[in-house]
Formats: structure tokens, sequence, C-alpha cells
């Protein structure tokens, strides 16, 4: 079972810290498999990138290879090297902020990412929405009060 099957699910989490964001992406990236992806919904500043910095660690990326992909659009981060099983060889992080349509997705390689086995984290997924598999798990983040954040 992969976290994905937990799709008819509603689950909420509040955070009262960035640093609680990165923990939880880090418990959510050591449940992810090869082929998941991670469509995040959220308002400048609401802590996408923090949750998908997690999600890399939970998946065996060395901290100080991450980095927010707002000009290249997408990051792509060895995970776990030398693992065995189903652990994923790459994370694919993508954030689509600058685009302005749909049209350009396929301009930026974003159906090799879609179709390889990378886990891959999609940030202003909302950019995308044709394009996304019907199997993807959806995380809003919502902005509270102060650093708090509802996931």
């Amino acid at each position: 079972m992969t976290v994905l099957d937990l799709l008819e699910c509603a689950l909420s989490w509040e955070s009262a810290s960035p640093e609680e964001t990165e923990g939880m992406g880090e418990a959510l990236g050591g449940l992810l498999q090869p082929g998941d992806m991670v469509a995040l919904f959220g308002e400048l500043g609401s802590g996408k990138t923090m949750l998908v910095l997690g999600i890399a660690a939970g998946l065996g990326c060395a901290r100080g290879d991450v980095h927010s992909p707002s000009f290249t659009l997408i990051n792509e981060y060895a995970a776990r090297p030398g693992g065995g099983g189903d652990l994923p060889a790459r994370v694919a992080h993508v954030d689509l902020y600058r685009i302005r349509s749909e049209d350009e997705l396929p301009g930026i390689g974003w159906d090799e990412v879609l179709h390889s086995c990378h886990v891959v984290a999609v940030e202003w997924a909302e950019r995308a929405l044709r394009w996304l598999p019907p199997d993807h798990l959806r995380v809003t983040l919502e902005t509270l009060e102060g650093n708090r954040r509802r996931l």
C-alpha cells in the first residue's frame, strides 16, 4: 500500500513553525513510493517549499542539495543512493509559479517528469490541473496566524 491509497481520506494537520512543516513533509516523504505525485496548493508563503524540503529529506535527499526551482521550474535530486526495494532513485521538485498557462508545460519537461518513476512534488499545482494524474496526492496549505499553517 502506498500513500496514494489514502486518496479517499481527508487528513488535517496544524504546524506551528516552518520546522514543523518541514518535519511533516519528512514524515510524508518516508511513505512515498516511485511514481507518486504530491500536488501542493496554497498561497504565496504558505509553506509549500518547506514541505517539499521535508519530503525530499524523508526520501533520503541531502538537505544541502534541495533548492526551490523558482527560476529553473524543475529540479531533480538523488534519493537514497544505493537503496534497495522500491525506493525512488530521484525526486523531481516542480515549481509552476512562473508559468502563465498550462500550454507551457510540455516545453518545461513536464511529460518526462510525469512519466518517470520519480517521486514528484509540484508547487502551484493549480496551474496544471488538467495535467495532473488522477491518482495524485493533493495537499493544501493554509496560512493561519503568524507561522501557523494548516495542511
